[in-house]
């Protein structure tokens, strides 16, 4: 059997890498990582344990309890869903409170130290398709594959808009438009583990693209690699 390879996608928010990155998985019969969800998880708890006032992270105190924090993945009928110790979160995090403070926390060094550590271990052995902003530049530099994938901000806020709608999360376009370039900004600039293109990394702009058109894609492309293992 061949050796089972580690395929790495960054790009920006709402540009729609879980579902790219789960599709593959599911063809490959690979472990999906949404690496994304657990920075989103460390959010909830930042809210959940009084670290939050008026819209003020106080670090100290987050990073004080992060040894109390415990996330992982496991199976359900909906998929692979994020868990706090024996609690599915999967639902929550995906709230506009959880993810207006998603990049605050993601730029401490500590709580990204204790994710990185704990995503390499995940993906020790291969097989797993794991999307974020850092993960073919920090997580796993040396994965096989790598995408980075982008789309226009107008096709993103609407991707993302569509998304809050069927879940019954009332935000306005506007409001969705420029919480994505909050996001693409601090996460494009801060100064741990920044989200980046590097040099190695295939391309991918679907903005004018279905998701089986993408899928497709991304698929030709593991394939040539996988046939030369």
């Amino acid at each position: 059997m061949k050796k089972k390879i580690t395929i790495a996608i960054d790009g920006h928010s709402a540009c729609g890498k879980s579902t790219l990155a789960r599709g593959i998985a599911d063809t490959l019969e690979y472990t999906f990582i949404d690496s994304g969800a657990m920075y989103r998880g460390v959010a909830l708890y930042a809210i959940r344990n009084s670290c939050l006032s008026k819209d003020i992270l106080d670090v100290k105190r987050l990073i004080s309890l992060l040894p109390e924090l415990s996330l992982n993945f496991y199976k359900s009928e909906e998929g692979s869903c994020l868990y706090m110790g024996e609690e599915n979160i999967e639902d929550e995090i995906r709230k506009p409170h959880v993810a207006s403070i998603v990049s605050k926390v993601a730029v401490i060094a500590e709580v990204r130290k204790k994710l990185v550590a704990q995503q390499r271990i995940m993906g020790k052995d291969g097989g797993i398709v794991m999307d974020g902003r850092d993960i073919g530049s920090v997580v796993f530099p040396n994965a096989e594959l790598k995408f980075f994938v982008t789309a226009s901000k107008v096709v993103r806020s609407k991707r993302r808009f569509i998304e809050l709608q069927k879940k019954g999360i009332k935000q306005t376009i506007e409001e969705v438009e420029k919480n994505l370039i909050e996001r693409d900004y601090i996460d494009s600039t801060r100064p741990e583990s920044p989200l980046t293109q590097v040099a190695d990394a295939i391309v991918l702009d679907n903005s004018n693209m279905t998701i089986d058109e993408q899928l497709s894609w991304a698929l030709q492309k593991v394939f040539e690699i996988i046939s030369l293992k």
